[in-house]
Parts: structure tokens; C-alpha cells; sequence
């Protein structure tokens, strides 16, 4: 049995619609939609709407973490433009999410990055895709559990909830072969991105949860540059499966 697993897709379509080749199932870990690319900042919603010299200055603001400034220049700029904020991105999203829930495979299990709108995936899910948070699923003999979303940050990005909540979601899975989440477990080894040069958010839930319940694996992703992209936990290996939008290509698990 073959499963390749892509986290932060980022609107790369184009990659997607193979990252299932030579596999019986593809996962997906979140994080489809592309607000701003801070690699390349001429891509995503934002630079769309703004161009790319406001990209640049909102990357510089949140890298230097003053959150509160960038927060003022987005509300400057949306009042500039004179349109409603919720129906401009819910258009771009859906347009993003057109294209690339088209690109999945089936069969194809999904739950929702930190970036993702949830309520929009319905519209856009097609029969071979299934779409998991807080729930499990059984792929070749092994049962995978799904857990989707972020934690509360100064970013503020649309699908964060709180530490209650997610735990919530972590605690109804039970026991699983593989945890499979956006974010990773708390670990600083893991949080920690080399380039922005900050902790994310991990979640101390999937970490007591991998310590009393000893999957196989836990998979998840959202940290794009990690310090440690690999490590026991335990019983459990913990693995980063990469950012796809800049790689390109699947993390693969095979039995």
C-alpha cells in the first residue's frame, strides 16, 4: 500500500494534479489557498488586488512581527479599493479552489490548513474526495485520523480556532495508526522556521495525544522551513511532509 502526503499546497494546481501518481490515495493536509507568497511576492491574492510593492511592504511588516502596523495598511488599502473585503477574497478563494480541488485524484483525503475557508469546500469537493476534521478513516488496513485547522495567532488567518476547540478534535480521534494535522505537535524543534526565524504554532493537544496514544505516525505540516523536518517521538515518528507549493512533490508512506 502506497500513500503520498502534500501540506501546503498554496495554489500550486499544477503539481497537485499529479501528486497522486503511483499511489492508492493521495492526503492532504491543508493550507490550498495562496494569499501571498512570501517567497515570490507578485503571487496570490493580495498582490493581486494590491500589487506587488504593498505585497512587500506587508511581508516586511509581518516578518518583523509588527502585526498591528500591517493590520493598519490592509485596512487602508481595502478602504482605498472601495469593495467589500469578505466578497473580493470569497471570490478569489473560490477561484483558487475551482482549480484545485479539479486537480485532486481519487481517492483523495483532506482536512483544512490554518489559511483554508472551510464552509467554501462543499461547493468545490467532488465524489472522490473526502473531506475529514475531527474524524477517522480507514486506507488500506490503517486507521488515519484527521485533524484540520490552526491555533489563535496575531496573523489572524481565517481558519484558527482555540486551543479548547482543537483539543476537542484531537481527543474524539482515539487511538490511530496515523495523526495526521495541519500544524505540527509542540515541539520547538518542530515549530521553529529557520527562514522567518520564529516559532510556530504547534498544539500541546497532538502532543499529549501522541505520547498517551502512540501512533505509528504523525504527519501534519505548516512550518514551510522547519529546524527538524524528522523525529521520534517515542513510539511515533513525527514527519514534516514538506511544503508543496515551493517542492513540488509528495511525502510518501508505504506499508
Amino acid at each position: 500500500m502506497r500513500v503520498n502526503v502534500v501540506s501546503d499546497v498554496h495554489g500550486n494546481a499544477k503539481d497537485l494534479a499529479t501528486a497522486g501518481d503511483g499511489a492508492d490515495a493521495l492526503v492532504c493536509l491543508g493550507d490550498l489557498v495562496l494569499f501571498l507568497d512570501y517567497a515570490d511576492h507578485s503571487r496570490g491574492i493580495f498582490p493581486d488586488l494590491f500589487g506587488t510593492a504593498n505585497a512587500d511592504l506587508i511581508v516586511e511588516l509581518r516578518t518583523a512581527r509588527r502585526f498591528d502596523e500591517a493590520r493598519d495598511l490592509a485596512r487602508g488599502l481595502w478602504a482605498e479599493l472601495g469593495v467589500d473585503r469578505e466578497t473580493a477574497v470569497v471570490s478569489a478563494v473560490r477561484r483558487q479552489y475551482a482549480e484545485l480541488f479539479a486537480a485532486f485524484p481519487a481517492p483523495t483525503y483532506a482536512t483544512y490548513g490554518n489559511v483554508d475557508i472551510p464552509t467554501l469546500w462543499p461547493e468545490f469537493a467532488q465524489p472522490g474526495t473526502t473531506v475529514l476534521d475531527g474524524e477517522r478513516v480507514e486506507i488500506g488496513g490503517r486507521v488515519f485520523g484527521f485533524v484540520g485547522g490552526g491555533l489563535r495567532t496575531p496573523m489572524r488567518t481565517p481558519f484558527e480556532i482555540s486551543d479548547e476547540e482543537y483539543a476537542a478534535k484531537v481527543e474524539a480521534l482515539g487511538e490511530v495508526d496515523v495523526l495526521c494535522s495541519h500544524i505540527p505537535p509542540e515541539v520547538p524543534d518542530l515549530t521553529y522556521d529557520t527562514v522567518a526565524r520564529r516559532f510556530e504554532r504547534g498544539s500541546r493537544a497532538l502532543l499529549d495525544a501522541i505520547r498517551r496514544t502512540r501512533p505509528r505516525y504523525a504527519l501534519f505540516g505548516h512550518v514551510h522551513q522547519p529546524l527538524v523536518r524528522r523525529m521520534r517521538i517515542g513510539a511515533t515518528e513525527c514527519v514534516n511532509v514538506g511544503h508543496f507549493a515551493s517542492t513540488g512533490k509528495p511525502w510518501t508512506l508505504s506499508w
